[in-house]
């Protein structure tokens, strides 16, 4: 692997040969580099307007967006490059996002996260198909000042956001659903223990009640949920001023599970899912070869966003046949659990974490063939991922700066975390496009992407 990667990196190297990048063959730092190349025109202009372009000099390494990827990432947030060089404080941690104050070339990155001069670490994916530093790809790798210093060229601007837990200070509420919960509470953990002193509560209410709670009650400052915001929920948001704004924290496999104990059943396919939670009675009404038994259902109460999503999938939106055997319901996940394991007649569903953190007792079930694993959910094969959202406003978030502090250390931190608590990582452009959008309506007031 190794070896492939610095051959997909030399080609990448002579692809952008030194004379397009340095007009006048000045290599001394990392800056002249910079300076001399006629696609990195808009970085040399930030970096001026910003006051870094001393600092780019020494054993740093510098990720070097082209002139294109900042064209591109100007429409995104919806400003021309004047607003964005007039805005020095987001333009210092945007550019500092860029540099790592070591000098690392191509053959000293891994899989990993690498720490920048902002303080937050951008990620790095190694793969046979080239290096992603988040979600850009490099073009062009390993131009070495004379003073030790390396520029790699990315093809997109690296997007991070301002927080700051010991600064912030006051009450926050986030209150929805259980399967976004294990995450919130990691993310909460660290964040208090980074210095926030102000009180967090998050609720595990299901992501239904999570959104009566937040566009009809406007009783909290975060919706958690395991599924997208409904259109009638947005309008009841509107009802009461709320604009909500969505963030893609991560993706769930809903798990399907059995006793540790049950001997008779590996894999199901959704038609079989469809039986085994609606009509069917006993375990042979499914298959012949499974035992005459009762089945014993345990699923999560109607408020969950896993519900709806089970039922969207499994039962094409129709949740009279999954209710109609009175399965034991509960918007606790650990309930349910409870009920499963010990128990080899059975079955029930919940957010894959809770599987993870219980598989000596539970075991899941592959789907259509497919298992719950990280490669097959991030290939899209198996049939019940789903993503993860949280939602907030831009008006609740600059009147309780806190609430905003929390959701941008959310969004910096939450591919550290999302793996760790049992799920797996959105994909790189979505993460993206949530911080896009905190940047846009948040920091630079320039309201939601429709708007453009």
């Amino acid at each position: 692997m190794k070896t492939r990667i610095l051959a997909v990196l030399a080609i990448l190297m002579l692809a952008l040969p030194l004379g397009a990048v340095l007009a006048d063959g000045h290599t001394a730092t990392v800056g002249s580099i910079i300076a001399n190349s006629e696609d990195h025109t808009v970085l040399l202009a930030a970096a001026e307007a910003a006051g870094l372009t001393e600092a780019l000099a020494g054993e740093i390494t510098v990720f070097a967006p082209t002139d294109a990827a900042f064209e591109e990432a100007l429409g995104a947030l919806g400003v021309d490059a004047e607003t964005l060089l007039g805005a020095t404080d987001l333009l210092t941690m945007l550019l500092t996002y860029h540099v790592v104050p070591a000098a690392v070339t191509s053959d000293m990155l891994s899989n990993g996260p690498v720490s920048t001069l902002e303080g937050s670490p951008v990620q790095v994916n190694v793969s046979d198909m080239g290096v992603m530093i988040d979600q850009a790809s490099v073009t062009a790798a390993d131009i070495v000042a004379a003073d030790g210093g390396v520029v790699h060229v990315v093809d997109s601007v690296l997007l991070t956001l301002p927080n700051d837990p010991a600064a912030a200070a006051g009450d926050i509420a986030a209150a929805g659903s259980s399967t976004v919960f294990p995450l919130a509470e990691r993310i909460k953990d660290e964040y208090e223990a980074a210095g926030f002193a102000g009180t967090l509560t998050i609720d595990s209410i299901g992501s239904g009640a999570g959104f009566e709670r937040f566009c009809e009650q406007g009783a909290s400052d975060i919706s958690n949920a395991s599924r997208a915001i409904r259109d009638s929920e947005i309008e009841s948001c509107e009802t009461i001023g709320r604009s909500p704004i969505e963030f893609r924290v991560g993706t769930d496999a809903l798990a399907v599970t059995v006793s540790a104990d049950n001997e008779f059943i590996e894999e199901a396919t959704v038609e079989e899912l469809a039986l085994i939670f609606g009509e069917a009675v006993n375990w042979s009404d499914v298959n012949a070869d499974w035992p005459n038994e009762p089945i014993e259902r345990f699923i999560p109460g109607t408020d969950s966003g896993t519900f709806d999503y089970f039922v969207e999938e499994v039962f094409d939106e129709d949740s009279t046949a999954i209710l109609a055997q009175d399965p034991t319901t509960s918007e606790n996940d650990n309930v349910l659990v409870e009920g499963i394991q010990g128990n080899p007649n059975a079955i029930g569903f919940f957010g894959f974490a809770y599987f993870a953190e219980n598989d000596d007792v539970l075991k899941a079930l592959s789907i259509d063939g497919v298992e719950p694993n990280a490669a097959n959910v991030d290939s899209g094969d198996y049939p019940l991922a789903r993503p993860l959202f949280i939602y907030s406003t831009a008006d609740i978030m600059a009147e309780n700066p806190q609430v905003g502090d929390f959701v941008a250390y959310f969004m910096s931190d939450v591919s550290d975390y999302v793996v760790e608590v049992g799920y797996f990582p959105a994909a790189a452009d979505a993460i993206a496009g949530a911080k896009v959008e905190y940047l846009r309506q948040v920091v630079l007031g320039t309201g939601p992407m429709g708007d453009m």
